[in-house]
């Protein structure tokens, strides 16, 4: 087998990831809780919440934390402009407290009017101050899950910490993981995050593949490991027999699609995104195309 660009140093997992549509809501439990009762990992809330229609994604997130039982949950990326990021660290760790270990944190720069706040009063950014003001956020969390006695100070363009005594901590080291695609993204997602968290279609799998590298370059250049850096992906798809494009196909091609990320990029974290037929969707993923990966890669490993 060939050796995958990255080395996994994390164990390989499978989830979902949902719209928090208010007029879905009760699907929108039932959904999370198929998914934990069927063994996926990984349950992805998106966090868009300038929009009328959807859900606050910590509200749901916690409720389907009450009402599952394994699966780890994760805003599916928490947008910054519209979340402090002193806030965002205390509503992960408290949640990860109340669910026992189980929330990781997704996050992204949020460039642009629309989801600065379209309107709620969140800040208006170009791409290059949401990056600067992505990288300060991600300190400020950290310093937030630090806990201890000292007070937290924090002094930066866009955000402070003057004195704060950081607490509670988490239940378990809360992963941080970037959606990024731009060159400075992915650079600071080498250097900084504990996990890179794209979506297909934005970048197909040989982008992806490409872009991989990059991140192994950046992570290099900070002095660290490369395979610290967890390579996930949200796949916005269908299972789908009768298609014929990418990710609209049948469990079969799935699988190798997959497989492929895994050994060529490390990937260590699917998730799948339905578009419809949500329940069905969710059981073919787990019952077919989840054992077939995992069968295929255990061929590939013991060749």
């Amino acid at each position: 087998m060939p050796e995958p660009t990255t080395p996994r140093l994390h164990s390989l997992e499978f989830g979902i990831a949902l719209n928090p549509e208010a007029a879905r809501f009760e699907e929108l439990v039932r959904l999370a809780q198929l998914a934990d009762t069927r063994g996926l990992g990984l349950l992805g809330v998106m966090d868009h919440p300038y929009l009328p229609g959807v859900l606050d994604s910590w509200t749901l997130m916690t409720v389907l934390a009450a009402r599952t039982e394994r699966i780890r949950l994760f805003p599916d990326v928490a947008n910054l402009p519209l979340r402090l990021p002193s806030m965002l660290a205390k509503a992960a760790a408290s949640l990860d407290l109340i669910s026992g270990g189980r929330v990781e944190l997704g996050i992204g720069a949020g460039a642009g009017a629309d989801q600065g706040g379209g309107g709620m009063g969140g800040p208006s950014r170009s791409p290059k101050v949401a990056i600067d003001a992505l990288e300060e956020a991600i300190a400020v969390i950290r310093r937030m899950w630090a806990g201890g006695d000292e007070p937290a100070v924090y002094e930066g363009e866009h955000y402070r910490l003057e004195g704060v005594v950081p607490g509670p901590a988490p239940a378990h080291p809360i992963g941080v993981w970037v959606g990024a695609y731009g060159p400075r993204m992915i650079e600071l997602t080498g250097r900084l995050a504990d996990g890179w968290l794209p979506s297909f279609p934005y970048i197909d799998p040989a982008r992806y593949i490409e872009l991989n590298k990059t991140i192994d370059d950046a992570a290099a250049v900070a002095d660290r490991d490369p395979s610290e850096v967890r390579r996930l992906y949200n796949i916005i798809g269908h299972i789908d027999p009768n298609g014929s494009t990418p990710f609209t196909e049948g469990p079969a091609a799935w699988t190798e699609r997959i497989v492929h990320l895994v050994v060529e990029a490390g990937v260590t974290g699917i998730m799948l995104t339905p578009m419809a037929d949500h329940e069905r969707q969710i059981e073919v993923f787990s019952e077919e195309v989840v054992p077939a990966v995992l069968e295929a890669l255990s061929k590939e490993e013991g060749a």
